[in-house]
């Protein structure tokens, strides 16, 4: 049983203080807000995701076996969520450049640099595009990967490797249109 203050607050609200909820969303919404922005693309419907997300965190509490941290489970639904929503309503993809505006206002090659790379993220499947926001934007562990995404830490480790190898590829083949169009 993992002990912290989310732990804390979670026994507390189970208890009967149910007020305290909004204190566990208000330190996850950004990283709940943040991946279901990166699987969904559109700002609006990944705020209805990390809604409905904490409201099934909410109603589901008393089966959280607190085993884990409770980020790592919240990070689970907000994944199948969005997965689930996009699977159902067929996200039409945005551009890049609309998925940018709001992200970075930084000189014009790190503005480059963080298209190219968005690009190629958004060329990568579901999954490979989850990894990578995780391990690298979110910056969560192996573990906390391997409980979000249900499989082994080595398991999710070698998702992590093949999917950095994929974006390279996909990075090297922008990066040479790129190229030819100047």
């Amino acid at each position: 049983m993992v002990t912290d203050a989310d732990s804390i607050l979670i026994n507390r609200i189970l208890a009967g203080e149910q007020h305290l909820f909004a204190q566990l969303v208000n330190k996850h919404k950004s990283y709940a807000y943040s991946l279901a922005l990166r699987i969904i693309e559109n700002k609006a419907d990944a705020e209805e995701i990390a809604q409905d997300s904490f409201i099934k965190a909410f109603k589901y509490l008393a089966s959280f076996q607190q085993e884990s941290k409770f980020s790592t489970w919240l990070y689970r639904i907000v994944f199948n969520t969005a997965i689930t929503y996009k699977r159902k309503n067929k996200v039409s993809w945005q551009s890049i450049e609309q998925l940018q505006k709001g992200y970075w206002q930084d000189d014009a090659e790190q503005a480059d640099k963080k298209k190219f790379i968005a690009q190629a993220i958004h060329q990568l499947s579901e999954q490979d595009q989850a990894v990578i926001t995780l391990y690298y934007m979110q910056e969560l562990s192996l573990e906390e990967m391997a409980e979000i995404l249900q499989s082994p830490a080595n398991t999710v480790k070698v998702r992590v490797h093949r999917a950095r190898l994929k974006l390279a590829e996909i990075l090297k083949t922008i990066l040479k249109k790129e190229a030819l169009t100047l």
